[in-house]
């Protein structure tokens, strides 16, 4: 049996005694680090917040197995918010539609959440009426069927079977009263809830997924009472994405107990938040490093790939050699070469001797190895 095939399923409850206790360590460490970013100068605010926007935009569409393009995401998102010297870069519809939706989520966390609302984030992100070569409902809800199925051809493994879709209708109606009058319950938790009750209602054809965590963010947003962003809750979700998909099932397959789901959740955004304080220290270098650089010369390739050894400092990327880069900025070795001795002679980069080949590092501001792996 699903949980949505309980009566009055939606009355969730939960053990305060477990609860509670993780609630108010969340509590505290996101207070904590959202002063921290407050007391930082406006500049440095928005590159942080340009940072973390960009990880939930990529983020949250990698769960869905869409990789989309940094340099991209990062083009449309400083664009939207205005930051000064954000560098024009043709972006597709589908990025510039999940930029759209989290922007709206997180920078209008204030505004009342509607059906107008939520139709036209569907919208955004299926702007041409296709999920892939399908043909979709998109803009209303789904008048059709809906399972959540893995596996291969002949072997589908059917993880979820959502309600009928003549229920849609009704059971958002009662999620949108929940989410614009309850005011009694905590702004985390409410985030929490609101993802699970939407994605068990799975009210369209596609990107169910997407708009669930966009709602998530928009409460999470609203529990802070800010607009400036300092954590990627998708980035985490991202990295434990198997656990995600398990305790979802498990809580779908359950009873309105969701006790358990909602561990899973606070311990998964304290994760987050911890994370942000490691990845915070690289968004803030990176600001101050490009702040430094704002009136240099650097061309597309090599902007390319600072950033990508920033945005990748959490992973061992290897060492930056002329082999390396090439193979990044998709370019000779000879260009790449040439790059790098600019680079160097720009005082962006320092060259190290490591055996026989010359590794490059970037000359950090506030004198972090980057790249992270030892020459050891």
């Amino acid at each position: 049996m699903y949980i949505h095939e309980r009566e009055n399923w939606y009355n969730f409850v939960w053990d305060n005694e477990k609860i509670l206790p993780i609630l108010a360590s969340v509590r505290h460490l996101q207070g904590k680090l959202l002063g921290r970013m407050e007391s930082l100068g406006f500049d440095l605010i928005e590159r942080a917040t340009l940072e973390s926007l960009i990880l939930d935009v990529i983020d949250t569409s990698k769960i869905e197995g869409e990789f989309l393009n940094p340099e991209q995401v990062r083009s449309s998102i400083a664009q939207k918010l205005g930051i000064e010297g954000a560098e024009f870069v043709n972006t597709p519809r589908n990025i510039e539609g999940i930029v759209d939706v989290l922007l709206d989520a997180t920078q209008n966390y204030d505004k009342s959440f509607s059906y107008e609302r939520l139709f036209g984030w569907h919208n955004s992100l299926f702007q041409t009426g296709y999920s892939g070569p399908v043909k979709i409902d998109v803009g209303r809800f789904r008048s059709g069927g809906m399972k959540v199925i893995s596996g291969a051809f002949g072997k589908e493994k059917v993880h979820f079977e959502a309600p009928a879709s003549e229920r849609v209708p009704p059971e958002m109606d009662l999620l949108m009263n929940w989410l614009n009058n309850e005011n009694q319950i905590d702004l985390v938790l409410k985030s929490a809830i609101s993802h699970l009750w939407f994605v068990t209602i799975h009210p369209f054809d596609d990107g169910n997924g997407r708009l669930a965590r966009a709602l998530m963010d928009l409460f999470l947003a609203r529990s802070e009472g800010s607009k400036i962003r300092f954590y990627s809750i998708s980035n985490q979700i991202f990295k434990e994405h198997k656990r995600y998909n398990e305790i979802i099932e498990k809580s779908q397959k359950g009873t309105s107990d969701i006790t358990s789901y909602l561990e899973w959740f606070l311990d998964c955004f304290e994760r987050a938040l911890h994370a942000s304080e490691i990845n915070l220290e690289i968004i803030l270098d990176k600001a101050h490093f490009w702040e430094k650089h704002k009136f240099t010369a650097i061309n597309s390739r090599q902007r390319k790939i600072i950033n990508y050894l920033y945005d990748n400092y959490d992973k061992e990327v290897g060492f930056l050699r002329t082999s390396t880069y090439a193979k990044l900025a998709d370019c000779s070795t000879d260009t790449a070469l040439r790059d790098l001795q600019d680079l160097v002679e720009k005082e962006i980069l320092k060259s190290e001797d490591s055996g026989k080949k010359t590794n490059y590092l970037i000359i950090s501001p506030k004198n972090i190895r980057i790249p992270r792996v030892s020459t050891t």
